[in-house]
């Protein structure tokens, strides 16, 4: 009798550990080990997951990148244009010096004209000279603000501020001329 009760006891606090562990991950989205909110609150506005992709090395898992938008875009063009809030969000996977993310972030984003000379130039020098050495599990966060500009955080940043939106504009467009994510 006793082993009864206990067996159905037993059965109740797994299914109830199943369901809080259901509803823990209820609201998110898993990629490569990594769960993102599939939404968020930013400065006041909600901002919804419009994808989240694995990058690799040969064979070894580097980071996952989240693109969060306020609006929902079609395209490319308009995920870029849009004068709404919008987030990359990276999370490492592996450690990265310094030299080695400053140098990808480099070589991905000098292929944009703009950013190789002029204001834009000097705001990239600005935003590679706040990266720092990136520990497994750390992220580095850009947020564009309308009105405001670019914030760029987390653990493999110090912090860097770029008021506007023409450099925004600028590295969001070379991340998804790379990184497509809608049909061209």
């Amino acid at each position: 009798m006793r082993t009864q009760a206990w067996g159905g006891n037993l059965r109740c606090l797994v299914a109830g550990m199943l369901l809080v562990a259901g509803a823990a991950q209820a609201g998110q989205k898993q990629v490569g080990g990594v769960h993102m909110p599939v939404s968020l609150n930013l400065k006041g506005r909600t901002v919804e997951l419009a994808h989240m992709e694995l990058h690799k090395q040969l064979f070894f898992k580097v980071y996952v990148w989240s693109l969060y938008m306020e609006d929902r875009p079609r395209s490319t063009h308009e995920a870029i244009n849009s004068n709404s809030v919008k987030r990359l969000h990276f999370h490492f996977l592996r450690n990265i010096s310094r030299d080695q993310l400053v140098g990808s972030f480099r070589d991905g984003l000098e292929h944009s004209p703009a950013l190789r000379r002029g204001p834009l130039a000097n705001h990239l020098r600005i935003m590679l000279a706040s990266l720092k050495d990136v520990q497994k599990g750390e992220d580095l966060v850009i947020t564009y603000t309308p009105g405001v500009g670019l914030e760029v955080g987390g653990d493999a940043s110090g912090g860097v501020f770029i008021p506007g939106k023409n450099f925004a504009d600028a590295l969001f467009s070379v991340w998804l001329d790379s990184h497509p994510i809608f049909p061209r």
